[in-house]
């Protein structure tokens, strides 16, 4: 008897998983047919705490966005956005020694950003570097740290006066890797896109990576550099584009590529001992780790 009943709810546990499944073909075939999207699945960015540092303006109160208008415009990079210098970078390692793979990033990072000038570190210590670099006439510097035969970090030093901002540097893919061709990278000006940057904090980081580039691309070269910030992680992607038709745009991918996670923003230039800084990861790890929806970029 007890075979009997099992038997009987085995079948019923099947009849309802099959009705459910035929009212969600029915329901997906509905809304095939009305066009509409039903409900819209949760992610970690749609269901992101709202902060009060969000500057887009359907979130952002007016007051807010106009102090961030003031701060802009009297900014370390105001100069840059009038257009008063072009950008000149000068790009180093952390160490003499560095492996052969950090040497073909940085080649190909000084293809990717106009007017860079790679310097082959000796001994010299960056706070001496920093002054010659400012007597030079040089905006930038960009040093890529090396751990492990590969490069891992990098740091942003603009000049004269700050800001520092420290990268963690991952996921890198030169342009052999991908197994892409270099000749394709011409000496042309690329255009920026800064993408999905939304807090105060985010707005000074993108515009800190759009001053290294020089602010009137070249379009006839037809390269793009994106910066795209999602869940704090800032995905580098360098492309070639050509228009198929009127309306049509096809992309091909350059290389390098590489993703950054910012880990401290430092006001003034870098200085390890008595440096300020304005943002760092170790203050805000724990209230990062305790709410996963909150984002600071």
């Amino acid at each position: 008897m007890t075979g009997v009943k099992a038997i009987k709810r085995r079948r019923d546990v099947h009849k309802k998983v099959s009705e459910k499944k035929k009212a969600r073909s029915e329901a997906r075939k509905i809304r095939k047919e009305t066009g509409d999207p039903g409900q819209t699945p949760k992610t970690i960015e749609n269901q992101r705490k709202k902060s009060e540092t969000i500057l887009e303006p359907e979130t952002a109160e007016q007051d807010r966005i106009e102090e961030v208008e003031r701060d802009i415009a009297t900014d370390e990079f105001s100069s840059y956005f009038n257009k008063e210098y072009e950008p000149k970078i000068l790009l180093t390692s952390c160490t003499k020694d560095i492996k052969k793979k950090t040497r073909k990033f940085m080649i190909e990072l000084s293809r990717v950003i106009p007017n860079t000038t790679i310097y082959k570190r000796r001994d010299d210590k960056l706070k001496k570097i920093i002054p010659h670099a400012i007597d030079d006439g040089y905006s930038d510097i960009v040093v890529i740290n090396e751990n492990s035969q590969k490069p891992n970090g990098l740091l942003l030093i603009h000049l004269p006066d700050g800001p520092t901002a420290n990268f963690r540097l991952s996921n890198v893919r030169t342009t052999k890797e991908m197994r892409k061709d270099h000749k394709l990278i011409t000496e042309h000006r690329p255009e920026v896109i800064l993408n999905n940057f939304t807090t105060r904090l985010g707005h000074s980081v993108a515009r800190m990576l759009a001053s290294i580039f020089h602010y009137d691309p070249e379009f006839k070269g037809r390269r793009v550099v994106t910066f795209h910030n999602q869940r704090d992680f800032i995905f580098f992607r360098h492309h070639i584009y050509w228009f198929k038709s009127g309306e049509r745009c096809a992309l091909r991918e350059l290389g390098p590529r590489f993703t950054l996670k910012l880990q401290s923003l430092q006001m003034g230039t870098f200085d390890t001992k008595f440096g300020d800084y304005e943002w760092t990861m170790v203050e805000k790890r724990k209230e990062i780790e305790k709410n996963r929806r909150q984002f600071v970029l």
